[in-house]
C-alpha cells in the first residue's frame, strides 16, 4: 500500500498544504490501489482519466495560490448520485446504460470545492439491501474478511474507505445504510438530519427517509466533508433553510457534562454479548472524559421495523414506477405490445429484492389496505418521533450499538429477507424520526469491526462529531485497517 493512501483526509490536506506531494501524485496512488483491489468489487466505474485531469487542474490552482482547503483531495461517490456524462447505475440493470445529463447537488458542491472524483461506488440495487449483495454488478466484499459482507446499501462506499481506496465517500441512509456498513467495515459514517443535505440528483428510494451523508476514517474527516455538502438547496423542497455550523471548529469542544442516554430497548437479548462488552467499553471512555449517562426508554422502537417496511416499500413503489422501459433505462427487446414492453422491461430490469419491495409497497397503498397498513405505519412513526423527543429532554445524545453483531457471511441471509431486515434493528428508528446519527469504531471482535451509534436531536451533527472525535483522540480503533491490506 502507498504511504499516501494510508492517510486520513485531514492528513492528505496537510500534505498538500505543505507541498509534500501533489494532487496528481495522490490521485495516481489511489488509482493504483483501486486497480490492485478489484477483487473487493467496490467500484462500478473508475473515472481514471477525468480524475487525473481534475488533479492536474487542482495542482495548477494551488500553484497560483487560489486553492481552498479541499482543493485536490480525492473522493468517490455512491452510484446513485447523478454525475454528468458518467454512468449512474444505482446498482441496477435498469440503469446500466444511464448517462446522467446533470450533476447531483452533492456532486456539484464537491466539484466546486475542488475534490477529485475517483469514480462511482457499488451499492445494493436502488439502495435496497443490508449486505450489498443485491447489486446487478455483483456483491462487494468486506476488506476485513472477503467471505463477509460489508453491509448495505452503501457497502461500496464503506469497503472502499476501509480498504484505503478513497479517503472520503458519499453515501446514503434510508434505514441504516451509512451506519451499518460503517460498523461492519471499521469506518466512521454520518447520516445527517433529514433536510441537512440536498437530495437533488440523488435517485430516490423512499423520499421521506432518504438522506445523503458520508463515510470516512474519522469524525474529523466527516466534519471536513460535511462542511462542503451541507446547506439549503432551492432545487430540493425538503432542504432545510438552517445555517450550517463550522463543524471542524467545533470538534474540540469539551464534552464534560454531556449527558448520554442509553436506550434500554437496545441492550436486550438480541445484542451479542461480545458486542455489548465493546459498547460498555465505549461508555466507560465517555464517562472518563466527563460525560454522564442516564437510562432512557424508546417505548415504540420495537415497531420501527414493521413501520419502516410498510412506508419505505410504499414510497419505493411510487418512485420506481417511472422506470417503465419507455423514457429511459433498460428496455426489453422485441415486445409484443405496450403492456408487454412494461412487464418485460421491469421484470428483466429489476432484481428480486426491488421487485419484492415494489409488490409490498403497491399492496400497502392499494384500495382497502391503505388505512390498515400505510396510515397505521405513519401513526407509529409519529409515536417513535415523540419517544425521541422525550428522551432528548433527559439527555444530549443517545448511545447504542449500531448492529447486533459483526458482519455476517456472504450468502448467510440471502434466502431469508426477514433476517436481513432485522440487521437494521438499531438504526431504522432514527430515519423514521428524521434525526442525525453516526456510527464510529468500537474495536474488533474476532478480527471483525464493531461499531457504536450516536443519535442526536435534529441538526446536532456537530455535537455527534465532537463526541466521536473525543473518543477517537484517546483510542486507536479508527487507525486499524485490515490485515489483507497490510500484506498487499
Amino acid at each position: 500500500m502507498s504511504s499516501l493512501t494510508k492517510n486520513t483526509l485531514a492528513g492528505l490536506r496537510e500534505i498538500l498544504t505543505r507541498g509534500d506531494a501533489s494532487s496528481v501524485e495522490i490521485t495516481q496512488d489511489y488509482l493504483a490501489e483501486i486497480s490492485a483491489r478489484r477483487d473487493l468489487n467496490t467500484f462500478i466505474t473508475v473515472t481514471q482519466d477525468d480524475a487525473l485531469v481534475s488533479a492536474k487542474v487542482a495542482d495548477q490552482i494551488r500553484a497560483a495560490g487560489q486553492a481552498s482547503l479541499t482543493t485536490g483531495l480525492p473522493i468517490a461517490h455512491k452510484d446513485l448520485f447523478c454525475t454528468k456524462g458518467i454512468l449512474t447505475s444505482c446498482g441496477s440493470k435498469m440503469l446500466s446504460n444511464f448517462i446522467s445529463p446533470y450533476d447531483a447537488e452533492v456532486v456539484s458542491k464537491c466539484k466546486n470545492a475542488g475534490f477529485v472524483m475517483l469514480g462511482k461506488l457499488n451499492m445494493d440495487e436502488f439502495a435496497m439491501g443490508s449486505s450489498n449483495e443485491t447489486s446487478y454488478f455483483g456483491p462487494v466484499k468486506n476488506p476485513w474478511s472477503p467471505t463477509h459482507v460489508p453491509g448495505g446499501s452503501s457497502g461500496g462506499s464503506a469497503a472502499a474507505v476501509a480498504a484505503r481506496l478513497t479517503p472520503l465517500a458519499t453515501a446514503t441512509d434510508t434505514g441504516g445504510s451509512i451506519r451499518q456498513p460503517a460498523a461492519f467495515t471499521g469506518t466512521s459514517g454520518l447520516k445527517p438530519t433529514y433536510g441537512r443535505v440536498s437530495r437533488f440528483g440523488m435517485i430516490a428510494f423512499a423520499s421521506s427517509l432518504d438522506q445523503g451523508g458520508l463515510i470516512a476514517q474519522t469524525a474529523e474527516d466527516l466534519a471536513i466533508g460535511m462542511q462542503i455538502i451541507s446547506g439549503h438547496d432551492n432545487k430540493d423542497s425538503t432542504s432545510a433553510l438552517i445555517e450550517v455550523p463550522n463543524y471542524e471548529s467545533l470538534l474540540n469542544d469539551s464534552i464534560r457534562g454531556l449527558t448520554i442516554g442509553l436506550p434500554e430497548e437496545f441492550f436486550d437479548s438480541r445484542l451479542d454479548t461480545r458486542m455489548q462488552s465493546q459498547i460498555e467499553e465505549v461508555i466507560r471512555i465517555f464517562t472518563s472524559l466527563g460525560a454522564n449517562t442516564v437510562s432512557v426508554s424508546l417505548t415504540h422502537v420495537a415497531e420501527a421495523i414493521p413501520a419502516y417496511y410498510v412506508i419505505a416499500p410504499a414510497e419505493a413503489s411510487s418512485n420506481l414506477s417511472r422506470f417503465d422501459g419507455v423514457r429511459f433505462g433498460y428496455r426489453a427487446e422485441k415486445p409484443i405490445d405496450l403492456t408487454d414492453l412494461y412487464e418485460c422491461s421491469r421484470g428483466e430490469g429489476f432484481g428480486s429484492e426491488v421487485k419484492r419491495r415494489i409488490l409490498i409497497g403497491t399492496y400497502a397503498l392499494s384500495e382497502g389496505y391503505f388505512d390498515a397498513y400505510y396510515k397505521k405505519a405513519q401513526q407509529i412513526r409519529r409515536l417513535i418521533k415523540q419517544d425521541f423527543d422525550r428522551a432528548f429532554s433527559l439527555c444530549d445524545l443517545l448511545l447504542s450499538p449500531t448492529t447486533p453483531s459483526t458482519a455476517f457471511a456472504l450468502g448467510e441471509k440471502s434466502d431469508d429477507p426477514v433476517a436481513m431486515y432485522l440487521e437494521d434493528i438499531y438504526t431504522i428508528a432514527t430515519n423514521l424520526a428524521g434525526l442525525p446519527g453516526g456510527s464510529f469504531q468500537a474495536g474488533l471482535i474476532d478480527g471483525l469491526p464493531a461499531g457504536y451509534q450516536l443519535t442526536g436531536p435534529a441538526f446536532s451533527e456537530a455535537k455527534i462529531l465532537n463526541a466521536a472525535h473525543k473518543v477517537q483522540q484517546v483510542t486507536d480503533w479508527h487507525t486499524h485497517y485490515p490485515e489483507e491490506i497490510r500484506n498487499v
